[in-house]
């Protein structure tokens, strides 16, 4: 056989390989792109529905003010949180200041009966369902997507093609880990 038909013909297994490589990388970074869009869309949802919640809570706890500023300061945070890292450190402080806000309301067994808190309260339960499984959809992603430009020889054709890893959606501050306290 010709020595330039084998060349070609392995030129081509090579470019075949790129290619194949590539739109897998392609389709995988679209999928973290789409776990990240659904994160942002479950978190708007629950950015909306918190100045709702609060006011709620405000007619029945007047007197709880430091925890209204705390939801109120982080539900800012989160607005201007902008890469992963920043919107998990501001999600985690929104979450903590939201279990606050429902022990809260624990103490007020008039606000427990309101149908609108339970109402809200509902909705903001679902909505934080949503943005568990969009987090866990998206680190699982995430994962599958580091690890393939991390893997020999898909790592050489993802970092000549400028790819690069995503960062994970985690929780990093011990105090969220820990359920609020409050007294009264």
């Amino acid at each position: 056989m010709n020595p330039l038909v084998i060349a070609l013909i392995v030129l081509g297994l090579i470019a075949v390989y790129v290619i194949v490589v590539y739109n897998g990388l392609i389709t995988l970074k679209n999928r973290v792109d789409n776990g990240w869009a659904q994160i942002d869309t479950q978190l708007q949802r629950r950015f909306d529905l918190i100045p709702n919640l609060v006011e709620t809570v405000k007619g029945y706890a007047k007197h709880e003010a430091d925890v209204f500023e705390s939801v109120t300061r982080a539900r800012a945070s989160m607005a201007n949180a902008t890469t992963p890292g920043q919107k998990a450190e501001a999600d985690n402080v929104l979450s903590g200041t939201l279990k606050s806000l429902f022990a809260v309301a624990e103490a007020y067994p008039d606000l427990k009966a309101n149908q609108n808190f339970r109402d809200l309260q509902v909705e903001l339960t679902n909505t934080e369902n949503r943005v568990s499984f969009a987090r866990q959809f998206y680190n699982d992603t995430v994962k599958k997507f580091n690890t393939d430009i991390q893997k020999f020889p898909k790592n050489i054709i993802a970092n000549m093609l400028g790819f690069t890893a995503r960062e994970y959606f985690q929780v990093d501050s011990p105090e969220v880990r820990t359920a609020p306290r409050v007294s009264f």
